[in-house]
């Protein structure tokens, strides 16, 4: 993987393919090859950046909590590596999380939007304790319990049953995350901001997608998309927060459709 610096961390990435400029976040705690199942509906004909988040795959956490406010910059300091002025971005999960610090720091390089199972609002009191809790037990307890019970709880009961593959993909690639970095994640994004007012302020063109069983409820979906103008919402079936490896086909198909139709240029 190629990196580049931002702040106090060395970031990992990827850039595959040629045309308009398209960036995809992954969810914690994966990385990158998240997206591997989608890539080929949308490379031979978009420029993707694949980052690793900020203490993800192959990039390092940098000093503190992995804020929202440090990936707003980490992804501002990859557009100005590669002289992007505007792409589309799609963020699942924290990767949503980061679009919203984006938009209200940098809405001048957002062409549009696609929210994937995330949610605008700020943690709960009992969430924040929970993640609180999580980021000192785990440095005692290790990464491999956590990393297995969550991915278990994230994807859909047809992919535990049919696709044990994917479970195990996930799995892998949590583990590539230290116990700090998992903890450094979790308190970053246990201070998230509430972006719920930021919704009524997107003003480009936005999809929402969620999967029919994702541990993020279908309600936190169309709050995005009820307060977002013109927004879509699509919801895809047999999977769960990880719906773009449980259902690839699917999920760059709603992509591929919304970014032929937004693309700049």
């Amino acid at each position: 993987m190629s990196t580049y610096r931002s702040g106090d961390g060395q970031l990992a990435y990827e850039v595959t393919g040629s045309g308009p400029d398209v960036v995809l976040l992954h969810p914690f705690p994966l990385h990158h090859h998240f997206w591997d199942g989608v890539l080929d509906q949308l490379a031979a004909r978009y420029r993707l950046f694949l980052p690793d988040l900020r203490a993800h795959g192959d990039s390092e956490a940098g000093e503190g909590p992995v804020t929202m406010q440090k990936l707003a910059d980490d992804l501002d300091r990859l557009c100005r590596e590669f002289e992007v002025a505007r792409a589309i971005f799609v963020g699942v999960s924290i990767g949503g999380y980061a679009l919203f610090e984006l938009w209200r720091r940098y809405r001048e390089r957002v062409a549009a939007l696609v929210f994937a199972n995330t949610r605008a609002g700020a943690e709960t009191r009992d969430g924040r304790n929970d993640r609180l809790q999580v980021a000192e037990r785990i440095l005692w307890e290790g990464a491999a319990g956590f990393v297995e019970e969550l991915a278990g709880k994230l994807v859909s009961p047809a992919t535990r049953t049919n696709r044990p593959d994917i479970l195990d993909a996930a799995r892998a690639m949590g583990m590539k995350m230290s116990p700090a970095d998992i903890g450094a994640v979790q308190r970053g994004m246990a201070d998230r901001p509430d972006s719920v007012p930021t919704l009524a302020t997107i003003n480009v063109p936005t999809l929402v997608i969620a999967g029919e069983d994702d541990s993020v409820p279908l309600s936190e979906l169309q709050l995005i998309h009820q307060r977002i103008a013109g927004s879509q919402l699509r919801v895809i079936a047999k999977a769960g927060h990880y719906a773009a490896m449980e259902q690839p086909s699917e999920f760059g198909h709603l992509l591929r459709i919304f970014l032929d139709t937004h693309a700049p240029g």
